[in-house]
This record gives structure tokens, sequence and C-alpha cells, in this order.
């Protein structure tokens, strides 16, 4: 009689080791555990711990609730300015609501997924080329709003969105290039004209000074002498002054003939009665 109670006792610890050990479970910190007892939401959502289920009846569903990082293939499309271009992005998102995750959507990355895609592809053709190069701020935002939206009843929250790439074809790229080629060339000449103007005032300036003093214009003669002789060159180029052209052409000129008298010739005194 003992030895029966003994096994039975033995048989009914060995079937609760059995029930405990298939009944325990183990939520970790960044998990939530929904539980679904015979198919239909039980209780609430289990926090991170030690929990019990009910075997063959209850089934833990585990929820990561860590900041999912999911890169978004790229997707090739026709912007508003006709300019076809592939675009990549990158999506970050975290579920807030575990029960949600798993009732209302059969794959919520999956459906995220599929979702960024699609808003993705949109974005491209609502855009011009120049706002996908240089106002992805703007355009991270409006994607975020897109796939946010029907998002929150899946029990997922999207943080962040950002676009990673834009590829262009060979020939938009040499176009681009060949424009700011010569937007640089642009640039140049105009830089190079008003440098030009800039030196023309000055040098009109000092004409205007070296017109007044003629020794500094003397002084300016020597200096251009002493810097051609610096060169070292065989051949000495002396400019000739202008003054001195200027003297010779005056001292060149016929004098005036003198004022003839009345009635009369030069050298022959008049007659008289």
């Amino acid at each position: 009689m003992v030895q029966e109670l003994v096994g039975a006792a033995v048989g009914l610890v060995g079937v609760a080791g059995v029930y405990a050990a298939t009944a325990a479970r183990v939520v970790k910190q960044y998990e939530r555990g929904v539980v679904l007892r015979l198919g239909r939401l039980s209780g609430g959502v289990r926090g991170p711990g030690f929990t019990m289920v009910v075997p063959v009846v209850d089934r833990l569903h585990k929820v990561n609730m860590q900041i999912v990082t999911m890169p978004v293939p790229a997707q090739e499309g026709i912007t508003r300015d006709n300019v076809t271009v592939r675009v990549d992005a990158v999506v970050y998102f975290r579920v807030v609501d575990a029960a949600n995750a798993i009732i209302r959507v059969e794959d919520y990355r999956f459906a995220v997924s599929q979702m960024a895609q699609t808003s993705l592809r949109s974005i491209i053709g609502k855009s011009d080329l120049d706002d996908l190069l240089s106002n992805r701020e703007k355009l991270n935002q409006g994607l975020e709003l897109m796939i946010d939206s029907p998002a929150v009843g899946w029990g997922v929250q999207i943080d962040r969105v950002e676009i990673k790439d834009v590829s262009l074809p060979e020939t938009m790229k040499r176009s681009m290039a060949r424009q700011a080629e010569a937007d640089r060339e642009r640039r140049a000449r105009v830089i190079n004209a008003d440098a030009e103007l800039q030196a023309s005032r000055k040098l009109a300036e000092a004409a205007g000074v070296m017109s007044q003093q003629p020794a500094a214009l003397q002084l300016r003669l020597l200096q251009t002498v002493v810097a051609v002789a610096a060169e070292k060159n065989s051949t000495l180029v002396l400019p000739f002054p202008v003054e001195l052209l200027r003297f010779l052409e005056r001292a060149q000129r016929p004098a005036d003939p003198p004022p003839s008298g009345d009635g009369g010739t030069d050298g022959e005194a008049p007659a008289t009665s």
C-alpha cells in the first residue's frame, strides 16, 4: 500500500514537472508576449520575465519591441520632369502595440516593406529631379507620413525614413557635368570682366595723376626699364617719352611771317612825292 502511494506521488511529481516544463515561458526585456487561447486573445500583453501558459490550449507569440532597421529595395521611376531614376531608402520603425501587430496584420514586417516601396515610387513620380538631389529632408518627411498612416492600425510606429541614394542615367550625369562646367566658366568670365573693369579704373586714375606730374611719368619709365633689364634679356626696349615727341613736333613747325606795312613790300621804303 505504501509503495503504491509512493509510486503515485512520484508519478504526480513527474506529471507536474512535465506540465511545468511545457507551460513555463520566458519573455525577454525587449519583447512582449501575446497569448491566444483557442484562437482568441487571452488577457493582456505579457511583460518581460517568467510567465505560464496552458499547454496545448494557449499559444504564446513573442513580439520584438526594438527599433527595426529595414532597407527598402531600389525603386525605379520617372520624375515629374521626365527623368528616369533609381532611389533606395531605409525605414526605422518599432512596434508600439504588440496585440495589434499580431492580430490585425499577418506579417507586419512584410506589410511595412511593401508600403515603403509603394510610397517611394509615389514620391518619385510627384517630385522633380532637383528635389530628389537637394531637398531630401522634405521628401523624407513625406515618406514618413505616407507609411505611418496605415502602419498605425497595425500597432507599428514609423520613427524615421531616409533616402539613401539616387542613381541617374549616364547621359543625365554627363549633361549635369556639362551644365556645371558651363556655370563655372560663366562665373570665371564674370570675375575676369570685373577685374578688368577695376584695373581700368585704377589705370585711369594713375594716368590722371601722372598727367599732372610729369616727373611721375619719368619715374615710371625708369622703373619699367629696370624691370625689363632685370629679366636678363638680350634686347632692351626703351620707351620713347611722349613729351619729347611733342617738343620736337613744335620745334619743326615753320615760324609765322611778320606782318607787312600798308602799300609796300618787305625791305622797300614807301615812295614819296
